[in-house]
């Protein structure tokens, strides 16, 4: 069983690593997806895998890297994309 999610980050979370730790974070979830900076000033990720692995991803990002300032997540659920990696797109 799968589960895949839509995040979206706001607050301090462009330009202080955010995407990257991400993706280092999903990769030791064993998470697939992908993660971009938005026009906005948010983040944007898809995250699909394990429920238990993508409920941790989403978790993670309610605190981000140490330079982040997280003000709100919104999380929606997903079609999977049968995503193989975690990569920073954007």
């Amino acid at each position: 069983m799968r589960r895949s999610v839509d995040v979206t980050v706001t607050g301090r979370v462009q330009g202080v690593s955010f995407r990257y730790a991400a993706e280092r974070e999903a990769t030791r979830l064993g998470v697939t997806g992908w993660v971009r900076n938005e026009p906005d000033g948010s983040v944007a990720a898809h995250a699909e895998g394990d429920p238990g692995a993508v409920d941790a991803f989403v978790r993670w990002c309610h605190d981000g890297p140490p330079m982040a300032y997280v003000e709100r997540v919104d999380v929606q659920e997903a079609e999977d994309q049968g995503s193989t990696s975690f990569r920073v797109t954007g």
